[in-house]
Formats: structure tokens, C-alpha cells, sequence
């Protein structure tokens, strides 16, 4: 028998599930089994659960007709379950590295009907608060079992389904099932303790308890929060019926019941001022109703005031005292951040005087209207005309030529614009016009700071790859390659997004990671791909012979990433034997990393006869166009050639030191786009062998276009003009 089966409800849960998954299926121990559930979600869980059945047969996929809330999906997995133990993980969670060796020798040990594990809760920005397992066992709980009775304290770990580990049959023969609704878990957690004769503690961390910015029920207010009440009764009600066996755990159990209320009312984001009144009401018609005869332990000091409040119906006595304490709370916030800033009046002086007189302009221009018409456009920091936004523009101009595009761009960048395109240079007085009143601002990268997301105006951001490396707060793990990033900041800037484009499902999930905020994906393709479908071979001959590129002559285009961590890293790469390699007809372009234009280090030139430098190169759409293969390592240039259908090289010589120090999302190497070399000695192997047209490599390519290229079809810019600047509905999504 299979020790532990995890059931895994999901439901939009996209950005976290391969996280949660991962964390299950890389752990040591092996003797387990995962029912995915998804619960009928909108977007790509079904299908990530479905990749990863093709290659573990340890998880089984299920996929619900309609959603039936998390309850319900757990209820489906436990009747497919066929393990000795039940582990209930939901989906934007994950384990702890190696806690699973520890969870199994802890079962085969003791065989508890119940093992409660220790958890932290995870924050968006990275930090992580221990749980209440210290404070609820002081002493450490030991390996032993025991009942509910005994230590009725393990009630004050924190109630959920994923912090413990319940024995399958214990569970069927107590016959208890997971409730519909919010806060499914209290009429599960509490009585699989009340009714367990082996109950164990594994002091051990082994759950991260994903804290996340937007989209958690405890961030939402509402009033499906009343269905707490409800919740509570089962227990009660389920209590009745077990009988005098469970009496002596009222008390205990009440107080949780009153403390649970308490936390949820006094949590701003859940109930909203008007309803508060209508839940304290509900609090104390349940203490009456479910109050011991023999009373119970009453909290001591404030909390203790509180229960007294509650057992009186007294409101607004309640209210004004949390009123006070939280304007109590506000003023020591207040004070000590006063102590911490810095004046004002300082930071302003020592700012040139051009730039407040600038800013002072750009406020003014705020409190202007809106211009209906104009259209901003930027990309790569102001780096000139290029990428995704560059595609939008060209598509706007053609499908709606009544808004004004205008673009920001460098001063040192001008002469590359191509004709007829408006233009105005950053820093300038029209700049800072343009920001205030634009209806749309497109960019692929962040604008400044400063620019304020005025009501009525459309930030869309197209990014501009599809993501190796990690990014956004999942930075925050790799300290080495993050530098010194602004994660607050961050945050503050994508919350001005209104739409998040993306070009594949598999960007779709890690940008809700990486990017927690409300905004609204446009999962459409990349604008900037349209034209590596549409171009003819005309187009194509034209760009070669622009370069100098005979019809005859075999293309490699070289295009490695930048390492923040290693700015001065260049990978292992001798230009005159690689062409040597390519034989008589090969030629050789070498593009740096939009980056190293801040490098105003020399480099040694490489305009050979079969060799050149293209990083000047205004469009590297017309790069990939005249290139026949592409030499890359973790940049997302693979994904956009792959579009093309051509072969594909990985060459990635320092891969283990960059995924340790960088983080990525996905082995590179394991499941690449073509034909894979780790030193430069394989590289020459790879072509002087022509194993980069290798059936296998072409078999990897067929594969990895199918996850990744299915929407460029060439029409992803048109599909975001007619849905951002016309207001035609977006593409509906498969799902239910």
C-alpha cells in the first residue's frame, strides 16, 4: 500500500502549483501518491496537473465538471485516495525540502491516527513567521501518542486540514466529510482530534503556509465570512451526537469557538465596517446558545474583556474600545516612522533644481484631464522603438488611427526611431506631459516611480520574454542575483498595471507569482511575434542582403543572457573556431544582452569576414528572421525563435552556478528546445556532427513549440488593440 496520498485541490492556483507539486514529488521519500483536483479552475491548473502526470505516474489528474469549492474537490480526492494516510496540501502551498523522510518514520514509528505537523507562514515579501507550536507546547511534545483528553492545548494549533496527517480507514469509518463553503476546515480539524485515539506531534516544519497578496479568502471581504457560523454548529451539533465521550472537551472547544469569531471580525480585511455590527450579533447569540454548563477557561486580560463584551451583547462598548487601541496602535506606528524619515525639505534640496521645477509640472499636468486620444509608448528603460510595444503601435495605428501614439525615448536613441513616428525625449517638459495625461501608457518594463495611475488611465505592460530565470518577488530567494531590488517598490509599480500580456500559459502562471496584484492577463501571444509569422521570403531576402548575408550561407545567430550577479561574465565562446566548425558556408552573429549598452568597457571587435557583432541591431525580430539556427543559453530569445520552427542550441556552460545563484523555473537542459552542450568543446561537437538537426533535437523543438508557441499566429497585437484601445471582449479562455 501507498504510504501517503496528498489530494491537492486547485483552483486558480496557476502561479503556485508546479511549486506545490514540486515540492512533493523532488522529496526523498518516494512512497506516495498525489490526486490533483481541479475544481473547475479558470485557468491553467488542469493542464499543469496534466504535464505532470506524462511524466510521474505517482500523480493522478482529476478534472471536475463545475466547481464545487474547496470542501468538496478534498471529498473527491479522499474517495480516489488509496494510501495508508491522507495529506490535504492545497495548492498555493508547498513542503519543506526533505520533511517527508521525517513524516514517514514518524508514521511507521507510532502509527497515529492523527500527526500534526509544524508550519510557517510564508509572506509575499519573502519573510516567514514561526506558527504557535512552541507556545503551544513549550516542552517539546515528544514521540509518543496521545489522546485529545490528555492534552486538550493541541486544539490551539492552528485548525486547518493541511498541518496534519490523518490515517485513510480512521478517517472513512469516523465517516467525516469536508462541508461545503468558507472555513470548511473547522468542522473537519477539530473533531478528527476529538475522535482520534493516536494523536502525534512532528516538531518539525514541514508546510509553507503561502501568505498571498491578493486572491486568499482572508484577504476578501464580504459577507461569506458569516459562514463561519455555520461551521462552528456542525461541530457543535456533531459534539451532541457523539455524546458524553466528548463532554469533557467543551469547554476547550468553545473557547477556540469564541477566539476563531474574534480573529475574524477583528480582521479589517474580511468584514467590512457596516456588517460588524450583524457578526458581533451572531458571536453572542452562539455564546448563549453553545455555552457550557460548567462555563470554561476565560481568557485572561484584554482578550478576557473581550469574551465578557461578547457574553453581553455590548457592541458599541466593543467597538469603541477597538477603535481606541487601533488609534492607540496608529500613533506609535506614526511616531516611530517620523523618527525614521528623512526630512522632506533635505531630500528636495539636494535634488538639481531642474528636476523639482520638472516634477512640480508633472503634478500640475495631473490635475489636467485626460487626453482621450494619446496613446504613450516606451520599452527596455526608454531604449528606443522595439519589442511588444513597438508591434501594439503598429497594430494601433492600423486598426485604430484616431489615438495619437507617441513614444519616449532617450535623447541618444533618437535617430533610431523609424520615420513618421511621434516622439517626445525623456526628461523633457513634454515628457513629463505626456505621463500625466496619456489615456494609455504601454511599456514592457516599468515606468519611473514617479507616475501616478490616474483614474481613468490604461497601464498595460507586455513584458518581454518568456521567463527562465525568476523574477518579480520571487527574486527574494536568490539574494545573489536580486542585488539590491526594491520589492516594495515593485509592488507599488505593478499594482498601476491595468493588463499583464502574456505570451503563453506557462508566463501566464509565473507572472501571478512573481507579480501578485490585480491586474488583468491578456494571454494572447507576444505582439512582437506577429511578425516572425507574417514575413515572406521577399522580407526575408531583403534583411540578408541589408547584412551582407548570402542566400547560400548558413546563419548562427548568438544570443546569451546578461548574469546581474556576474556583470562581467562572458561565456567560454572563441567566434573563429565556431565558424571554423560551420564549415565554409556558415556565418557567425553575435548579439550581446541589451544590458551591456551600460558597458562602456571596449570590446574586442569581431567584424570578421564570416564573424560580426549585431548588437547595434535596432529589431532582433530581423535577426531571427535571416538566422537559420540559434545558439542561446537562459534567454527568452529561444522561446520567440522557436515560433520560427528552426534548430535551437542550448549552450550552457556555468548552468548549475546560474540556476543556484539566479534561480530559474525550469530545467533547461532537462527539456530544451533542441539539441543541448555544456562546454564549448560540445557546442563545435554539436554542429561540426550536425546534431543540432538531429532527430532528437527536432523532436525536442515539436515539443517545446507546442507548450509554448501554440498562440503566436500572428495576430496577438491585433487581438490586444481590438480589446485595450476598441473595447472589444477579450478571447475567451477554454475551461468551464
Amino acid at each position: 500500500m501507498t504510504l501517503i496520498s496528498f489530494v491537492v485541490p486547485a483552483f486558480r492556483v496557476q502561479g503556485y502549483l508546479r511549486e506545490c507539486l514540486d515540492s512533493i514529488l523532488d522529496q526523498p521519500f518516494t512512497d506516495l501518491e498525489v490526486i490533483g483536483v481541479d475544481d473547475c479552475s479558470p485557468d491553467d491548473s488542469g493542464e499543469i496537473f496534466d504535464e505532470y502526470a506524462a511524466r510521474d505516474r505517482r500523480v493522478r489528474p482529476i478534472r471536475l465538471g463545475e466547481n464545487v469549492g474547496l470542501g468538496p474537490a478534498r471529498n473527491v480526492g479522499l474517495d480516489r485516495a488509496i494510501g495508508e494516510y491522507v495529506w490535504f496540501l492545497d495548492g498555493d502551498d508547498w513542503l519543506a525540502p526533505d520533511c517527508l523522510s521525517e513524516v514517514a518514520e514518524r508514521l511507521h514509528a507510532t502509527r497515529p491516527d492523527v500527526l500534526l505537523v509544524d508550519h510557517v507562514r510564508t509572506h509575499w515579501n519573502d519573510t516567514a513567521t514561526r506558527s504557535a507550536m512552541r507556545e503551544v507546547f513549550p516542552e517539546p511534545p515528544g514521540e509518543g501518542t496521545f489522546r485529545l483528553r490528555d492534552r486538550p492545548e493541541a486544539m490551539r494549533l492552528l485548525h486547518t486540514a493541511w498541518n496534519r496527517v490523518v490515517r485513510r480507514q480512521f478517517l472513512l469509518d469516523l465517516g467525516l466529510r469536508f462541508e461545503p463553503g468558507w472555513y470548511e476546515d473547522v468542522p473537519f480539524s477539530y473533531p478528527v482530534l476529538m475522535a482520534a485515539d493516536r494523536i502525534g506531534v512532528l516538531d518539525r516544519v514541514c508546510v509553507n503556509y503561502r501568505q498571498r497578496r491578493t486572491g486568499a479568502i482572508t484577504r476578501t471581504r464580504g459577507e461569506r465570512h458569516f459562514e463561519v457560523f455555520p461551521q462552528w454548529h456542525r461541530v457543535f451539533q456533531l459534539m451532541d451526537r457523539w455524546g458524553p465521550r466528548v463532554d469533557e472537551l467543551r469547554p476547550a472547544v468553545f473557547e477556540r469557538m469564541i477566539w476563531h469569531y474574534l480573529t475574524v471580525l477583528g480582521n479589517g480585511q474580511r468584514i467590512a465596517p457596516e456588517l460588524r455590527p450583524a457578526f458581533f450579533a451572531q458571536i453572542t447569540a452562539d455564546y448563549a446558545r453553545w455555552l457550557p454548563s460548567d462555563g470554561y477557561p476565560t481568557p485572561a486580560g484584554v482578550e478576557g474583556l473581550k469574551h465578557r463584551l461578547v457574553a453581553g451583547g455590548r457592541w458599541r462598548t466593543f467597538s469603541a474600545l477597538r477603535t481606541a487601541n487601533r488609534a492607540r496602535d496608529a500613533a506609535r506606528r506614526s511616531a516611530r516612522t517620523a523618527r525614521r524619515r528623512v526630512a522632506p525639505v533635505a531630500r528636495r534640496n539636494a535634488r538639481r533644481a531642474r528636476d523639482v521645477l520638472l516634477r512640480e509640472y508633472y503634478r500640475a499636468e495631473l490635475r489636467r484631464p485626460l487626453d482621450p486620444t494619446l496613446a504613450v509608448y516606451a520599452a527596455y528603460w526608454y531604449r528606443g522603438y522595439s519589442c511588444n510595444p513597438a508591434a501594439i503601435y503598429e497594430a494601433a495605428r492600423r486598426l485604430a488611427p484616431e489615438i495619437r501614439g507617441v513614444w519616449i525615448v532617450r535623447r541618444d536613441r533618437v535617430d533610431s526611431l523609424p520615420p513618421g513616428v511621434e516622439y517626445v525625449v525623456a526628461g523633457t517638459p513634454s515628457y513629463y506631459r505626456m505621463l500625466a495625461r496619456a489615456r494609455w501608457l504601454v511599456n514592457n518594463v516599468n515606468y519611473p516611480d514617479f507616475v501616478r495611475k490616474r483614474p481613468g488611465s490604461v497601464h498595460v505592460q507586455t513584458h518581454h520574454g518568456t521567463p527562465v530565470k525568476v523574477m518579480g518577488l520571487d527574486q527574494q530567494r536568490y539574494p545573489i542575483g536580486a542585488g539590491r531590488m526594491d520589492f516594495a517598490g515593485l509592488l507599488r509599480r505593478v499594482d498601476r498595471w491595468d493588463y499583464s500580456i502574456t505570451s503563453n500559459g506557462f508566463s501566464t502562471q509565473m507572472w501571478d507569482r512573481a507579480y501578485p496584484a490585480a491586474y488583468t492577463t491578456l494571454e494572447v501571444g507576444y505582439p512582437r511575434n506577429d511578425r516572425l509569422v507574417t514575413a515572406t521570403p521577399e522580407e526575408v531576402r531583403r534583411l540578408r542582403a541589408e547584412l551582407g548575408i548570402g542566400l547560400a550561407e548558413q546563419v548562427v545567430l548568438y544570443a546569451p543572457t546578461h548574469r546581474e550577479h556576474l556583470p562581467t561574465y562572458r561565456p567560454p565562446f572563441d567566434p573563429d573556431r565556431f565558424v571554423e566548425a560551420l564549415g565554409p558556408t556558415g556565418r557567425l552573429l553575435m548579439r550581446s544582452h541589451y544590458f551591456h549598452d551600460r558597458d562602456r568597457r571596449p570590446r574586442p571587435s569581431v567584424d570578421r569576414d564570416r564573424v560580426r557583432d549585431v548588437s547595434a541591431h535596432q529589431r532582433v525580430e530581423d535577426l531571427y528572421l535571416v538566422a537559420d539556427v540559434l545558439v542561446t543559453d537562459y534567454s527568452s530569445a529561444m522561446f520567440d525563435y522557436a515560433v520560427l520552427d528552426r534548430p535551437i542550441v542550448i549552450y550552457a556552460p556555468d548552468w548549475e552556478a546560474y540556476r543556484l545563484a539566479r534561480g530559474v523555473y525550469f530545467d533547461v537542459t532537462a527539456e530544451p528546445p533542441g539539441a543541448v552542450a555544456m562546454t564549448f568543446p560540445d557546442l563545435l561537437d554539436v554542429f561540426s556532427g550536425g546534431g543540432f538537426r538531429s532527430e532528437a533535437a527536432t523532436k525536442a523543438r515539436q515539443q517545446f513549440r507546442a507548450r509554448f508557441c501554440g498562440l503566436d499566429d500572428g495576430h496577438a497585437a491585433e487581438r490586444v488593440v481590438r480589446h485595450v484601445f476598441l473595447g472589444e471582449p477579450a478571447p475567451p479562455r477554454t475551461g468551464c
